[in-house]
């Protein structure tokens, strides 16, 4: 079955820096494009950043610039580098299978992911 396993988050103080992982197994990693996304409490769950096969890249306006993207095609593994992080980046933070459709077509950000599949994410809390 699908899984996605994140790991990397904890706290740190605002302007800090945090490198997430994503490992994916149980589907064709290469057929796929990947993102992260991050729900705050209270808030609705909103798509941060995306990648595909080839590194082709998309990112939400909030973490433009401070945030990046990368996979790993031999590891099944994606990143997120968490840059000048404020704590209004404060959140659970969550890997999915993109399909590509949406990736480019830009829908990425609000579509369901590849697989209805989310993993268990993983927690980052930036204070002030």
């Amino acid at each position: 079955q699908v899984q996605l396993v994140e790991s990397g988050g904890g706290s740190v103080q605002a302007g800090g820096s945090l490198n997430l992982s994503c490992i994916a197994s149980g589907f064709i990693y290469s057929s796929y494009c990947m993102g992260w996304f991050r729900q705050a409490s209270g808030k609705e769950r909103e798509g941060i950043a995306a990648i595909d096969w080839d590194g082709d890249t998309s990112y939400g306006v909030s973490v433009k610039g401070r945030f990046s993207i990368s996979r790993d095609n031999a590891k099944n593994t994606v990143f997120l580098q968490m840059n000048s992080l404020k704590p209004e980046d404060t959140a659970m933070y969550y890997c999915a299978a993109v399909l590509p459709e949406h990736f480019y077509s830009d829908d990425w950000y609000s579509s369901p992911p590849a697989f209805g599949t989310w993993g268990q994410g993983t927690q980052v809390t930036v204070s002030a």
